[in-house]
Formats: C-alpha cells, structure tokens, sequence
C-alpha cells in the first residue's frame, strides 16, 4: 500500500467554478481541478504522492493518517 492511501482524498463538483476540484484534508487544500472527475482524483493522488515523499526527504513529519477514521461516515451522517 502507497503512504498515499492512508489519506482521505476528496473530488467535489464546484458550482462556482464548473468543474471538479480535488484535495487531500491535512496535507494540501484545493489543487487541482478539471472537467473530468477521474482525471482530477488521478492527478491528486499524483500530488499527494509528490507532497508526502518532499517531507520525506526534508525529514519532516508526515501528518496524521486520515484512513480509517470513519470521516467519510461522518460525512454522509452530516448529509
């Protein structure tokens, strides 16, 4: 499993901006978007990748782990 996997990775529609943006809660806010939603989640687990193997190499703490948290459960109760 990627270190990448360990975080919750969201792609939402923007009304205001007409088309999908994608971000990763915890380590990078929105970066990336597009009218293709798969592309837009392909291209934020790329920059999930790159961000968490730079703190790596800076020797930096990686942030908390979002898996496993329930927090897409908690999403959807909010829902």
């Amino acid at each position: 499993m990627k270190e990448s996997a360990k975080y919750l990775k969201i792609v939402e529609w923007s009304d205001e901006d007409q088309c999908f943006i994608g971000q990763c809660p915890g380590v990078i806010g929105p970066c990336c978007h597009g009218e293709n939603e798969t592309e837009v989640y392909s291209e934020l687990c790329t920059i999930v990748d790159e961000w968490l193997d730079l703190w790596k190499k800076e020797g930096k703490l990686l942030p908390p782990s979002t898996y496993g948290k329930g927090i897409a459960k908690k999403l959807v109760e909010v829902i």
